[in-house]
């Protein structure tokens, strides 16, 4: 054993040289294929995709295409383009969730008891009958006395009756209204009053939610309540005599008896959705989403991802009251594909409630594609980094080793079969093993954990950018366009175009780029906000007939049409010394840190410096802290002025790695204990901060930081 020290760095050099070696060999015998791949790889990243119509200014589209309006041009409205789906791919699987077979309390170190599920597999129900239940429900809303163009809440978290309503919905042309699972009660109440809802769709854990509010809501009749996957309808909660309540199968018995003659068919102009944003900046919005305008943009998504039909399989588990996940289910369906369905805690084998040794439902699902928000792809980046760190020396020198090794390979273009194999295969596997496309949306993507997923996961990781107001499309990432820090070039059925922002220093003459508040017009770009004229036109705007949004991000267009994302007029703050700090920019730079799971930077313009509220990486902390020898509880370390002053050096060597000014990096930080969830109104659905309830949460720290 006394030799095992020197011998280890000894046995280090030799593996590395041999895989040294066997990269050697590797790239001559697949030289001429590798070469002739990237040959063609490389002149479709460098291809022109879009291009400017005329000078500075002017619209970037798609070339030789005109906006395109949907996928079949016999389909003007969402009901016509589900039956043509529901027609053509009538026996095929649609949609399938998971059974639950047990549930089973798990005693945890601190002596508390956590559910857990075993899981059975997913059970199917074709086109043929998502069209049969849709038409029954529509016409079982009818019995409740909806009336056409009347607005139905749908007020559930993420799973197949969601959609089925909605279908339902479409084709009766009752307006949609969505709002986040995880809002608060004043926005609760809010939504509903404004929308004059008397019908809600919901589920069982959400009952008690609309109970504690019931007396606020008196435009309410009717609650829908969905049954859970072990058949339940409802908990244990009381409504007013006002308020009936039914079960989502006992409306759907209800319409299987009546025929559809009282059908008023919507028409392209007639309001599909209101869809309320998470309030990130005050009272949420509602966004008024016209049947043509989310038509528009799934014939723009079906544009640039074609490779996909039945036979594909998406995983479901975003909420389906935000656009980013809307968007990925009309567009699977329009492929014919089909939609299993998901939750965070229950997507992965680590899953928090799949019990250890059962399967994550990706492991049973096997998706070819799938949709996810840049933090949780940040979160796979770092438990991955978490097991090599765990594993030998042996282990961390191969892993190291083949990453580094596929990252310049891919920057050439190639792959790498031989690493793929034997390396990332477990990695890959973790999601299921059968991944085509990962779509990144809903905010900015580092290229850092692009590039990661890209090579551990074997699979393109595309970006897409978008906003509710105009569907969630806007522009998309192309397959075979391995780059990273940028969005792709506008989908067909949009264009992009720049406007100047003298006060931030861009304008569309930049060189070599020209720069810009990005405005996107097209069939996409919905109707306005509910009940809100004056912001409406605030946004909005009309120009040579077609509708434009205006987006409040700034763009670089690059010279083959794909555009970048640079800045944000809201996140750009002004310091005492006149520099400006763009907030985004500087958050995605620094948790790029081993020691952060979420960042918020705040700026007071009264001061010449930026500090940060951090929720840091609870496995690495606790690492320093049993290093260092400090505390035991997760409170005692997130207080401990050590740590603090460690993570604060780790992100100020971060700032200056990624070329931060020093104006930039944060002087003096607060570690938060708590994780920013949409439970907590932290963040949004989609993990977006919601920068002033984070000020109001964190006032007192914030003014001991600013020394006030």
């Amino acid at each position: 054993m006394a030799n095992s020290g020197p011998a280890e760095p000894f046995l280090m050099r030799i593996a590395y040289s041999a895989l040294t070696a066997i990269s050697w060999i590797l790239d001559v015998f697949t030289f001429v294929p590798s070469y002739l791949y990237w040959y063609s790889s490389n002149r479709f990243e460098k291809r022109l995709k879009a291009k400017p119509d005329s000078g500075p200014g002017s619209n970037w589209k798609v070339i030789n295409s005109s906006l395109i309006e949907s996928v079949d041009p016999k389909c003007k409205t969402l009901d016509t383009e589900f039956a043509r789906v529901c027609a053509l791919y009538a026996n095929e699987d649609c949609l399938g969730t998971r059974e639950i077979l047990a549930e089973d309390e798990e005693p945890q170190p601190n002596g508390k008891k956590f559910k857990k599920l075993i899981m059975g597999n997913y059970q199917w129900k074709t086109y043929r009958q998502v069209f049969i239940e849709a038409d029954n429900f529509g016409k079982g809303l009818h019995e409740l006395g909806v009336q056409p163009r009347q607005n139905v809440l749908i007020f559930s978290e993420t799973r197949e009756e969601f959609l089925i309503s909605l279908q339902a919905c479409f084709r009766y042309n009752h307006p949609v209204v969505t709002l986040y699972a995880t809002l608060g009660d004043d926005a609760i109440v809010h939504g509903i009053n404004e929308a004059e809802i008397s019908v809600i769709i919901t589920s069982a854990s959400l009952l008690p939610k609309l109970q504690a509010v019931q007396n606020s809501i008196p435009s309410v009749r009717h609650i829908v309540c969905m049954e859970d996957q072990k058949g339940k309808a409802s908990s244990k909660v009381n409504f007013s005599s006002r308020i009936e309540v039914h079960t989502f199968k006992s409306l759907i018995q209800k319409g299987q008896n009546i025929g559809d003659d009282f059908r008023v068919s919507p028409v392209p102009n007639d309001l599909a959705v209101i869809m309320y944003t998470s309030g990130s900046t005050g009272k949420p919005k509602g966004v008024m989403i016209a049947h043509k305008n989310l038509l528009a943009m799934v014939a723009g998504a079906v544009n640039r991802i074609s490779d996909f039909g039945p036979g594909d399989t998406c995983v479901s588990y975003l909420p389906l009251a935000h656009v980013l996940e809307l968007a990925v289910e009309l567009s699977i369906l329009a492929f014919g594909a089909r939609i299993g369905y998901s939750s965070p805690l229950t997507l992965t084998d680590l899953s928090s409630k799949i019990k250890k040794g059962t399967q994550g439902d990706v492991t049973v699902l096997k998706p070819t594609l799938m949709a996810a928000v840049p933090l949780i792809m940040e979160r796979l980046y770092k438990g991955v980094m978490d097991k090599v760190k765990e594993g030998s020396a042996l282990k961390r020198l191969l892993f190291n080793f083949a990453y580094n090794y596929k990252l310049r390979q891919l920057d050439q273009g190639f792959e790498t079969p031989f690493f793929n194999k034997l390396v990332f295969s477990k990695l890959k596997q973790s999601l299921g093993g059968e991944i085509r496309i990962l779509i990144s949306g809903g905010a900015c993507l580092s290229a850092n954990a692009q590039r990661f997923m890209h090579a551990c996961f074997c699979c393109p990781v595309v970006q897409g950018y978008g906003l509710t107001e105009t569907c969630g499309g806007g522009t998309v990432g192309e397959l075979g366009d391995h780059r990273t820090s940028h969005v792709g070039p506008p989908l067909v059925c949009n264009y992009i175009r720049l406007e100047n922002w003298s006060e931030g220093n861009y304008r569309v003459t930049d060189k070599p780029n020209p720069r810009g508040e990005v405005v996107i017009g097209g069939n996409n770009v919905t109707m306005g906000y509910y009940k809100n004229p004056t912001l409406t036109d605030t946004v909005y705007k009309e120009r040579n007939g077609i509708r434009e949004f205006y987006t409040g991000d700034i763009g670089e267009m690059q010279p083959d049409g794909t555009l970048k994302i640079i800045d944000r007029k809201k996140d750009l703050v002004k310091i005492q010394t006149g520099e400006y700090i763009s907030l985004q920019k500087v958050e995605i730079a620094l948790k790029k840190s081993p020691f952060i799971e979420n960042v918020c930077i705040y700026a007071d313009g009264e001061y010449d410096y930026v500090i940060a509220l951090v929720v840091p990486y609870k496995k690495a902390v606790e690492e320093m802290a049993l290093k260092a020898g400090i505390g035991t509880s997760w409170e005692e370390i997130c207080g401990s002025r050590e740590i603090e002053r460690n993570i604060l050096l780790s992100i100020q060597q971060v700032g200056t790695e990624a070329k931060l000014h020093k104006w930039e990096i944060p002087r003096k930080i607060k570690l938060c204990k708590e994780t920013w969830t949409p439970d907590t109104g932290l963040v949004t659905d989609a993990f977006k901060l919601k920068r002033k309830p984070l000020e109001d949460y964190y006032n007192v720290s914030i003014r001991r930081l600013y020394g006030k």
